[in-house]
């Protein structure tokens, strides 16, 4: 409890304080805006409000890819053979490296003049060529093109934790008793069917884990998103963690300090509807 108030209650309502008022962070004066701060972030900052799209957009990405690729991944390599063991720990590395290095790795993996994705896909466009077939040059700027940029980044961010989710993943199927598919085999189950209603249900607990983990992760993209984009970054990939940055680097405290309320409010409410529509699909698949 101790801890829950001096890490948490005091800070909040400190940020509280600072909300309602138009301080600059150095003034000993400031004066007291009472909500329009909080009117501001809600209805009249397009920048605020495109940073919220980008976020969510983000989100929506990361929290389904990474937790379907994880999923696959921990059914894929499930069983403890020493292939499935050498595996599981080459797609957990990315896990121990910094955003910052995550970052770097990615963004020379989409330069567009010498990076390994356009390699690759001139090596593809090769192959034509050599029949005679006359074919466009493919290269593409991945993070120039401000209507997909946010997507790019997002794929990096799941390359960077899809190893830490499969071992949620794993370590929940491991605890599904063998006995639970025998006697659904014996009812002449089929594979779907047995994953719907036995394996989902089992692993809600690792599913709430790794979507809750995801989604938190998904909203302190902070590093990887200025390591990909630059300080301050461009409006396509701007997200809500970087524009709170901006307003304390643009010396508006006080308005800063409502948009980490929002945001607040913001994240603990997608988790409470994550939480409750997690709840209601074990419920379903046991039904």
């Amino acid at each position: 409890m101790a801890l829950f108030v001096f890490f948490f209650a005091i800070p909040t309502l400190q940020a509280l304080q600072y909300a309602v008022t138009d301080w600059d962070g150095y003034s000993a004066d400031f004066n007291d805006v009472g909500a329009d701060n909080f009117t501001r972030v809600l209805t009249g900052d397009s920048l605020f409000r495109n940073a919220l799209i980008n976020n969510l957009k983000f989100l929506l990405v990361v929290v389904l890819l990474q937790t379907l690729m994880s999923l696959v991944l921990a059914l894929a390599l499930l069983r403890n053979t020493r292939v499935s063991v050498l595996l599981r720990a080459l797609y957990f590395f990315p896990t121990i490296l910094s955003s910052v290095s995550v970052a770097f790795i990615w963004k020379f993996v989409y330069d567009p003049s010498f990076g390994l994705a356009n390699g690759v896909l001139g090596g593809l466009a090769a192959v034509p060529r050599l029949f005679g077939l006359n074919v466009a040059d493919p290269a593409v700027n991945y993070l120039g093109n401000d209507a997909v940029a946010i997507y790019w980044v997002a794929l990096a961010q799941c390359w960077a934790h899809i190893g830490q989710m499969m071992v949620v993943f794993v370590a929940g199927l491991q605890q599904v008793p063998k006995e639970f598919y025998e006697a659904a085999a014996i009812d002449g189950a089929g594979a779907l069917s047995r994953f719907r209603h036995i394996t989902v249900p089992q692993i809600v607990p690792s599913l709430t884990i790794v979507v809750a983990y995801t989604t938190i992760q998904s909203f302190k993209a902070f590093d990887l998103i200025l390591g990909m984009s630059g300080i301050p970054p461009k409006q396509s990939l701007d997200i809500l963690s970087t524009r709170i940055y901006t307003s304390y680097a643009n010396s508006q405290y006080g308005y800063a300090a409502a948009e980490s309320l929002v945001f607040m409010l913001l994240i603990a409410l997608i988790t409470v509807l994550q939480r409750r529509g997690l709840a209601a699909l074990g419920r379903e698949g046991r039904g």
